[in-house]
Protein backbone atom coordinates (compact mmCIF):
# COMPACT_ATOMS: atom_id res chain seq x y z
CA UNK A 1 0.00 0.00 0.00
CA UNK A 2 1.38 3.21 -1.09
CA UNK A 3 1.63 7.03 1.04
CA UNK A 4 -1.88 8.24 -0.49
CA UNK A 5 -3.05 4.67 -0.07
CA UNK A 6 -2.72 4.84 3.75
CA UNK A 7 -3.36 8.59 4.20
CA UNK A 8 -6.91 8.35 1.92
CA UNK A 9 -7.28 5.67 4.56
CA UNK A 10 -6.98 7.84 7.65
CA UNK A 11 -8.88 10.55 6.13
CA UNK A 12 -12.22 8.13 5.39
CA UNK A 13 -11.60 6.26 8.78
CA UNK A 14 -10.01 7.77 11.51
CA UNK A 15 -11.05 10.35 13.99
CA UNK A 16 -8.88 13.19 12.86
CA UNK A 17 -8.35 14.37 16.35
CA UNK A 18 -4.12 14.39 16.06
CA UNK A 19 -2.01 16.91 14.18
CA UNK A 20 -0.38 13.94 12.16
CA UNK A 21 3.05 14.95 10.36
CA UNK A 22 3.46 14.21 6.81
CA UNK A 23 4.67 11.07 6.85
CA UNK A 24 3.77 7.44 6.64
CA UNK A 25 6.20 5.14 9.09
CA UNK A 26 6.80 1.41 8.25
CA UNK A 27 9.48 -0.24 10.16
CA UNK A 28 12.19 0.68 12.92
CA UNK A 29 15.18 -0.58 14.15
CA UNK A 30 17.22 0.89 17.34
CA UNK A 31 16.92 4.64 17.01
CA UNK A 32 16.33 4.54 13.74
CA UNK A 33 12.59 4.27 11.67
CA UNK A 34 11.83 4.54 7.92
CA UNK A 35 8.64 5.47 5.86
CA UNK A 36 6.97 4.09 2.98
CA UNK A 37 9.94 5.90 0.62
CA UNK A 38 12.45 4.52 2.08
CA UNK A 39 13.61 7.40 3.99
CA UNK A 40 15.67 6.95 7.85
CA UNK A 41 14.78 8.84 10.74
CA UNK A 42 16.34 9.33 13.79
CA UNK A 43 13.86 8.89 16.33
CA UNK A 44 14.17 11.47 19.17
CA UNK A 45 10.49 11.31 20.09
CA UNK A 46 10.72 7.65 20.93
CA UNK A 47 6.62 7.60 20.71
CA UNK A 48 6.77 10.51 22.97
CA UNK A 49 9.28 8.53 25.48
CA UNK A 50 7.85 5.03 25.01
CA UNK A 51 10.24 3.58 23.44
CA UNK A 52 12.54 2.78 25.84
CA UNK A 53 14.68 0.40 24.49
CA UNK A 54 14.15 1.69 21.21
CA UNK A 55 12.34 -0.36 17.86
CA UNK A 56 12.49 -4.30 17.42
CA UNK A 57 14.83 -5.02 20.84
CA UNK A 58 15.73 -8.45 20.46
CA UNK A 59 15.08 -8.57 24.47
CA UNK A 60 11.21 -7.14 23.59
CA UNK A 61 10.43 -9.54 20.74
CA UNK A 62 11.60 -12.18 22.80
CA UNK A 63 9.83 -12.13 25.49
CA UNK A 64 6.73 -11.45 23.50
CA UNK A 65 7.09 -14.44 21.46
CA UNK A 66 8.30 -16.30 24.47
CA UNK A 67 4.66 -15.22 26.62
CA UNK A 68 2.23 -14.84 23.47
CA UNK A 69 3.05 -18.66 23.02
CA UNK A 70 2.49 -20.07 26.59
CA UNK A 71 -0.70 -17.53 27.99
CA UNK A 72 -1.41 -13.91 26.90
CA UNK A 73 -4.65 -12.88 28.84
CA UNK A 74 -6.64 -13.97 32.02
CA UNK A 75 -8.33 -11.52 33.90
CA UNK A 76 -7.33 -10.82 36.85
CA UNK A 77 -9.78 -12.75 38.65
CA UNK A 78 -6.91 -15.30 38.52
CA UNK A 79 -3.36 -14.86 39.48
CA UNK A 80 -0.44 -15.04 37.08
CA UNK A 81 3.39 -15.09 37.94
CA UNK A 82 4.25 -12.34 35.62
CA UNK A 83 2.07 -9.54 37.07
CA UNK A 84 3.20 -10.55 40.52
CA UNK A 85 7.05 -10.74 39.95
CA UNK A 86 6.39 -7.43 37.94
CA UNK A 87 4.80 -5.89 41.21
CA UNK A 88 7.85 -6.70 43.19
CA UNK A 89 9.86 -5.28 40.82
CA UNK A 90 7.99 -2.01 40.87
CA UNK A 91 8.11 -1.47 44.80
CA UNK A 92 11.95 -2.73 44.73
CA UNK A 93 12.37 0.76 42.88
CA UNK A 94 10.95 2.69 44.59
CA UNK A 95 12.89 1.21 47.70
CA UNK A 96 9.60 1.71 49.81
CA UNK A 97 6.78 -0.69 50.87
CA UNK A 98 3.99 -0.45 48.93
CA UNK A 99 2.06 -2.49 46.39
CA UNK A 100 0.80 -1.83 42.51
CA UNK A 101 -2.19 -1.94 40.52
CA UNK A 102 -2.05 -2.20 37.04
CA UNK A 103 -4.18 -0.38 33.67
CA UNK A 104 -3.32 -0.01 29.90
CA UNK A 105 -2.39 3.76 30.09
CA UNK A 106 -0.63 6.56 31.30
CA UNK A 107 -4.27 7.90 31.86
CA UNK A 108 -5.85 5.11 33.85
CA UNK A 109 -2.69 4.91 35.79
CA UNK A 110 -3.09 8.49 37.03
CA UNK A 111 -7.20 7.58 37.63
CA UNK A 112 -6.17 4.89 39.51
CA UNK A 113 -4.15 8.34 41.90
CA UNK A 114 -7.87 10.08 41.60
CA UNK A 115 -9.80 7.56 42.94
CA UNK A 116 -7.77 6.09 46.09
CA UNK A 117 -7.35 10.14 46.76
CA UNK A 118 -11.26 9.95 46.93
CA UNK A 119 -11.44 7.34 48.71
CA UNK A 120 -9.48 8.29 51.43
CA UNK A 121 -10.77 11.52 51.43
CA UNK A 122 -14.75 9.54 51.72
CA UNK A 123 -12.70 6.67 54.46
CA UNK A 124 -10.48 8.60 56.24
CA UNK A 125 -10.30 11.66 59.01
CA UNK A 126 -7.68 13.55 59.63
CA UNK A 127 -9.40 13.71 63.08
CA UNK A 128 -11.77 11.71 65.33
CA UNK A 129 -13.94 14.86 65.26
CA UNK A 130 -13.91 16.48 61.62
CA UNK A 131 -16.82 16.55 59.83
CA UNK A 132 -17.04 16.63 55.58
CA UNK A 133 -15.52 14.62 52.90
CA UNK A 134 -12.12 15.99 51.84
CA UNK A 135 -12.08 16.12 48.00
CA UNK A 136 -9.67 18.42 46.59
CA UNK A 137 -6.61 17.48 44.73
CA UNK A 138 -3.96 20.70 44.34
CA UNK A 139 -2.26 20.29 40.79
CA UNK A 140 -0.47 22.57 39.15
CA UNK A 141 -0.24 25.32 35.74
CA UNK A 142 1.51 23.82 32.90
CA UNK A 143 0.92 19.99 34.54
CA UNK A 144 -0.68 17.26 32.02
CA UNK A 145 -2.29 13.95 33.37
CA UNK A 146 -3.98 12.51 30.83
CA UNK A 147 -7.16 12.97 28.30
CA UNK A 148 -9.71 11.37 30.20
CA UNK A 149 -12.11 13.69 31.93
CA UNK A 150 -10.63 13.12 34.96
CA UNK A 151 -7.51 13.74 33.37
CA UNK A 152 -7.84 17.22 31.64
CA UNK A 153 -9.69 18.27 35.25
CA UNK A 154 -6.50 17.49 36.74
CA UNK A 155 -4.47 19.18 34.08
CA UNK A 156 -3.55 22.35 34.31
CA UNK A 157 -3.59 23.04 31.12
CA UNK A 158 -6.51 25.48 29.63
CA UNK A 159 -6.36 24.50 25.23
CA UNK A 160 -6.97 20.60 26.99
CA UNK A 161 -10.49 21.80 28.69
CA UNK A 162 -11.97 23.53 25.80
CA UNK A 163 -14.96 22.23 24.50
CA UNK A 164 -15.23 19.38 27.35
CA UNK A 165 -17.50 21.57 30.10
CA UNK A 166 -18.50 20.39 32.66
CA UNK A 167 -15.40 19.38 33.99
CA UNK A 168 -14.92 17.67 37.10
CA UNK A 169 -14.74 19.31 40.03
CA UNK A 170 -12.25 19.27 42.97
CA UNK A 171 -9.18 20.15 41.44
CA UNK A 172 -7.35 23.41 41.76
CA UNK A 173 -4.17 24.58 39.50
CA UNK A 174 -1.69 26.14 41.51
CA UNK A 175 1.83 27.58 40.27
CA UNK A 176 4.70 25.03 40.17
CA UNK A 177 7.42 25.03 42.29
CA UNK A 178 5.48 27.74 44.19
CA UNK A 179 5.31 26.44 48.00
CA UNK A 180 3.69 29.58 49.98
CA UNK A 181 1.04 29.23 46.84
CA UNK A 182 0.33 25.70 47.75
CA UNK A 183 0.70 26.19 51.70
CA UNK A 184 -2.11 28.90 51.53
CA UNK A 185 -4.11 26.91 49.42
CA UNK A 186 -4.38 23.76 51.69
CA UNK A 187 -7.79 23.55 53.22
CA UNK A 188 -10.10 21.34 55.22
CA UNK A 189 -11.04 20.02 51.92
CA UNK A 190 -7.37 19.20 50.29
CA UNK A 191 -6.82 15.82 50.18
CA UNK A 192 -3.93 15.25 48.16
CA UNK A 193 -1.34 17.14 45.88
CA UNK A 194 -0.57 15.45 42.54
CA UNK A 195 2.86 16.87 40.53
CA UNK A 196 5.30 15.96 37.89
CA UNK A 197 8.62 16.23 39.13
CA UNK A 198 9.72 17.14 35.58
CA UNK A 199 6.81 18.89 33.55
CA UNK A 200 6.94 17.53 30.31
CA UNK A 201 3.77 18.33 28.18
CA UNK A 202 4.63 21.73 29.89
CA UNK A 203 8.01 22.50 28.31
CA UNK A 204 10.01 20.35 30.67
CA UNK A 205 10.47 22.35 34.05
CA UNK A 206 11.77 20.62 36.73
CA UNK A 207 11.12 20.80 40.39
CA UNK A 208 13.28 22.16 42.95
CA UNK A 209 14.55 20.33 45.43
CA UNK A 210 12.98 22.64 48.43
CA UNK A 211 9.66 22.26 46.67
CA UNK A 212 9.38 18.57 47.14
CA UNK A 213 10.63 18.51 50.40
CA UNK A 214 8.23 21.24 51.09
CA UNK A 215 5.44 19.54 49.85
CA UNK A 216 6.36 16.60 51.54
CA UNK A 217 6.23 18.11 55.04
CA UNK A 218 2.67 20.11 54.46
CA UNK A 219 1.59 16.80 53.59
CA UNK A 220 2.47 15.03 56.69
CA UNK A 221 1.16 18.26 58.56
CA UNK A 222 -2.04 17.91 57.27
CA UNK A 223 -2.15 14.04 56.56
CA UNK A 224 -2.58 14.80 52.85
CA UNK A 225 -1.78 12.12 50.07
CA UNK A 226 1.68 13.05 48.01
CA UNK A 227 1.06 11.56 44.63
CA UNK A 228 4.00 11.66 41.42
CA UNK A 229 3.05 11.68 38.25
CA UNK A 230 6.21 10.02 36.71
CA UNK A 231 4.50 8.76 33.54
CA UNK A 232 6.87 10.30 31.16
CA UNK A 233 9.89 11.00 33.56
CA UNK A 234 9.89 7.85 34.93
CA UNK A 235 11.97 4.29 34.86
CA UNK A 236 15.47 5.59 34.00
CA UNK A 237 14.59 8.85 31.17
CA UNK A 238 16.30 11.47 33.65
CA UNK A 239 19.01 9.13 34.82
CA UNK A 240 17.38 7.45 38.12
CA UNK A 241 14.66 4.47 38.28
CA UNK A 242 12.37 7.49 39.96
CA UNK A 243 12.75 10.87 38.49
CA UNK A 244 11.64 13.15 42.07
CA UNK A 245 14.78 10.90 43.12
CA UNK A 246 17.53 13.32 40.76
CA UNK A 247 16.06 15.76 42.68
CA UNK A 248 14.96 14.88 46.34
CA UNK A 249 15.94 11.31 46.60
CA UNK A 250 14.80 11.65 50.62
CA UNK A 251 11.31 12.35 49.90
CA UNK A 252 8.67 9.38 49.58
CA UNK A 253 5.59 9.92 48.08
CA UNK A 254 2.13 8.57 48.99
CA UNK A 255 1.20 7.35 45.38
CA UNK A 256 3.05 6.89 41.90
CA UNK A 257 1.65 6.48 38.36
CA UNK A 258 3.73 4.95 35.33
CA UNK A 259 3.07 4.31 31.93
CA UNK A 260 5.09 5.31 28.25
CA UNK A 261 8.40 3.52 28.85
CA UNK A 262 7.36 1.05 31.45
CA UNK A 263 6.34 -1.24 28.84
CA UNK A 264 8.30 0.10 25.70
CA UNK A 265 6.34 0.24 23.56
CA UNK A 266 3.54 -2.40 24.73
CA UNK A 267 0.23 -0.60 26.38
CA UNK A 268 0.70 -0.49 29.83
CA UNK A 269 -0.01 1.93 32.99
CA UNK A 270 1.02 1.19 36.88
CA UNK A 271 -0.06 2.62 40.53
CA UNK A 272 1.99 2.37 43.09
CA UNK A 273 0.33 2.95 46.99
CA UNK A 274 2.57 3.12 49.65
CA UNK A 275 2.09 0.85 52.81
CA UNK A 276 1.31 3.29 55.19
CA UNK A 277 -1.06 3.86 58.11
CA UNK A 278 -3.94 5.00 57.93
CA UNK A 279 -6.48 5.34 60.51
CA UNK A 280 -10.31 5.26 58.56
CA UNK A 281 -13.63 6.87 60.20
CA UNK A 282 -14.93 3.95 62.15
CA UNK A 283 -12.06 4.12 63.97
CA UNK A 284 -10.32 1.02 62.57
CA UNK A 285 -6.49 1.30 61.05
CA UNK A 286 -5.41 -0.34 57.72
CA UNK A 287 -2.95 0.52 54.64
CA UNK A 288 -2.80 3.03 52.00
CA UNK A 289 -2.18 0.12 49.72
CA UNK A 290 -4.73 -1.57 51.41
CA UNK A 291 -7.83 1.07 50.88
CA UNK A 292 -8.85 -0.39 47.23
CA UNK A 293 -10.76 -3.49 48.39
CA UNK A 294 -12.52 -6.04 45.84
CA UNK A 295 -15.39 -3.54 43.89
CA UNK A 296 -13.72 -0.50 44.42
CA UNK A 297 -11.51 -0.24 41.45
CA UNK A 298 -10.56 -2.96 38.24
CA UNK A 299 -9.55 -3.18 34.50
CA UNK A 300 -9.57 -5.91 32.16
CA UNK A 301 -6.80 -5.93 30.65
CA UNK A 302 -4.58 -4.07 33.30
CA UNK A 303 -1.55 -6.51 34.17
CA UNK A 304 -2.29 -9.17 31.33
CA UNK A 305 0.87 -12.20 31.26
CA UNK A 306 1.71 -10.66 28.23
CA UNK A 307 2.01 -6.73 29.01
CA UNK A 308 4.04 -7.41 32.27
CA UNK A 309 6.38 -10.54 30.44
CA UNK A 310 7.18 -7.10 28.30
CA UNK A 311 8.02 -4.96 30.29
CA UNK A 312 10.08 -7.56 32.89
CA UNK A 313 12.12 -7.56 29.51
CA UNK A 314 12.20 -3.59 29.19
CA UNK A 315 13.41 -3.34 32.79
CA UNK A 316 15.54 -5.97 32.90
CA UNK A 317 17.36 -4.66 30.08
CA UNK A 318 17.55 -1.48 31.34
CA UNK A 319 19.68 -2.61 33.99
CA UNK A 320 21.77 -5.01 32.74
CA UNK A 321 22.72 -2.44 30.36
CA UNK A 322 23.05 0.40 32.27
CA UNK A 323 21.13 2.58 30.37
CA UNK A 324 20.02 4.38 33.63
CA UNK A 325 23.88 5.94 33.96
CA UNK A 326 23.80 6.16 30.08
CA UNK A 327 21.06 8.87 30.41
CA UNK A 328 22.33 10.38 32.96
CA UNK A 329 25.81 10.73 30.93
CA UNK A 330 24.48 11.02 26.89
CA UNK A 331 21.40 14.26 28.66
CA UNK A 332 24.51 16.04 29.91
CA UNK A 333 26.70 15.91 26.90
CA UNK A 334 23.49 16.46 25.05
CA UNK A 335 22.76 19.61 27.10
CA UNK A 336 26.31 21.03 27.10
CA UNK A 337 26.04 20.91 23.10
CA UNK A 338 22.97 22.25 22.27
CA UNK A 339 23.42 25.17 24.44
CA UNK A 340 26.40 26.18 21.94
CA UNK A 341 23.73 26.51 19.09
CA UNK A 342 22.41 29.91 17.97
CA UNK A 343 18.83 29.96 18.44
CA UNK A 344 18.59 28.05 22.20
CA UNK A 345 17.64 30.20 24.11
CA UNK A 346 17.49 27.71 26.96
CA UNK A 347 18.08 23.97 27.32
CA UNK A 348 16.18 22.39 30.50
CA UNK A 349 15.32 18.87 31.99
CA UNK A 350 17.43 15.90 33.06
CA UNK A 351 19.02 13.13 31.53
CA UNK A 352 16.77 11.76 28.31
CA UNK A 353 14.34 14.25 29.02
CA UNK A 354 15.62 17.23 27.38
CA UNK A 355 13.36 21.03 26.51
CA UNK A 356 15.41 22.68 23.96
CA UNK A 357 13.43 26.26 24.70
CA UNK A 358 14.05 28.64 21.13
CA UNK A 359 14.81 31.95 20.67
CA UNK A 360 11.41 34.01 20.58
CA UNK A 361 13.12 36.16 17.38
CA UNK A 362 12.64 32.62 15.62
CA UNK A 363 8.64 32.97 16.16
CA UNK A 364 8.65 35.20 13.13
CA UNK A 365 9.46 32.16 11.04
CA UNK A 366 6.48 29.88 12.12
CA UNK A 367 4.74 28.45 9.36
CA UNK A 368 1.28 30.07 9.39
CA UNK A 369 -1.47 28.50 11.70
CA UNK A 370 1.99 26.87 13.64
CA UNK A 371 3.50 27.91 16.65
CA UNK A 372 7.86 27.97 16.56
CA UNK A 373 8.21 25.10 17.72
CA UNK A 374 5.78 22.73 15.59
CA UNK A 375 7.65 24.36 12.51
CA UNK A 376 11.06 23.80 14.08
CA UNK A 377 9.77 19.82 14.61
CA UNK A 378 8.52 19.82 11.08
CA UNK A 379 11.89 21.32 9.96
CA UNK A 380 13.99 18.36 11.48
CA UNK A 381 11.84 15.77 10.60
CA UNK A 382 12.62 16.97 6.90
CA UNK A 383 16.37 16.66 7.98
CA UNK A 384 15.64 13.24 9.12
CA UNK A 385 15.24 14.15 13.12
CA UNK A 386 12.03 13.35 14.57
CA UNK A 387 11.26 15.15 17.83
CA UNK A 388 8.22 16.48 19.65
CA UNK A 389 6.92 20.48 20.65
CA UNK A 390 6.05 20.88 24.39
CA UNK A 391 3.89 23.87 24.57
CA UNK A 392 4.89 27.08 21.72
CA UNK A 393 8.53 27.61 21.92
CA UNK A 394 9.87 24.07 23.02
CA UNK A 395 11.22 21.30 20.97
CA UNK A 396 11.50 18.11 23.54
CA UNK A 397 14.17 15.55 22.86
CA UNK A 398 12.97 11.61 24.65
CA UNK A 399 15.14 9.27 22.60
CA UNK A 400 15.32 5.63 23.30
CA UNK A 401 17.68 5.30 26.38
CA UNK A 402 19.66 2.67 23.84
CA UNK A 403 20.97 6.39 22.16
CA UNK A 404 24.58 6.24 21.42
CA UNK A 405 27.06 9.34 21.74
CA UNK A 406 27.39 8.81 17.95
CA UNK A 407 23.43 9.55 17.83
CA UNK A 408 23.78 12.59 19.92
CA UNK A 409 26.16 14.17 17.90
CA UNK A 410 24.47 13.56 14.71
CA UNK A 411 21.23 15.02 16.31
CA UNK A 412 23.05 18.05 17.45
CA UNK A 413 24.35 18.32 13.75
CA UNK A 414 21.11 18.05 12.82
CA UNK A 415 19.28 20.47 15.09
CA UNK A 416 22.59 23.12 14.31
CA UNK A 417 21.64 22.87 10.51
CA UNK A 418 18.31 23.24 11.07
CA UNK A 419 18.11 26.23 13.25
CA UNK A 420 20.99 28.18 10.79
CA UNK A 421 18.02 27.51 7.86
CA UNK A 422 15.86 29.76 10.02
CA UNK A 423 18.46 32.34 10.84
CA UNK A 424 19.31 32.64 7.22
Amino acid sequence: MNESNTKQLFADFVVPCYGRYDVVLTRGEGVRVWDDAGNSYLDFGAGIAVSTLGHAHPKMVQALSRQASTLVHTSNLYYTEPQGRLAKRLVELVGSPGKVFFSNSGAEANEALFKVARKYGNDCRSTPAETGTRVEILTFERSFHGRTMAGISATGQEKVKTGFAPLLTGFRHLPFDDLPAVEKAISNQTVGILLEAFQGEGGIYPASRDFLIGLRRLCDEHEILLMFDEIQCGLGRVGNWCGWKVIAPEVVPDAVSWAKGIGGGFPLGATWLRAKSIRKSEGSETRLCDLLQPGSHGTTYGGTPLACAVSLAVLETIEDDHLVERAARLGSLAAEQIRKIPGVKEVRGQGLMIGIDLDPELANRASPGKTVAQTVVNALMRNGLLTAPAGATVVRWLPPLIVKESDVAEAVNILDRTLQSFRE
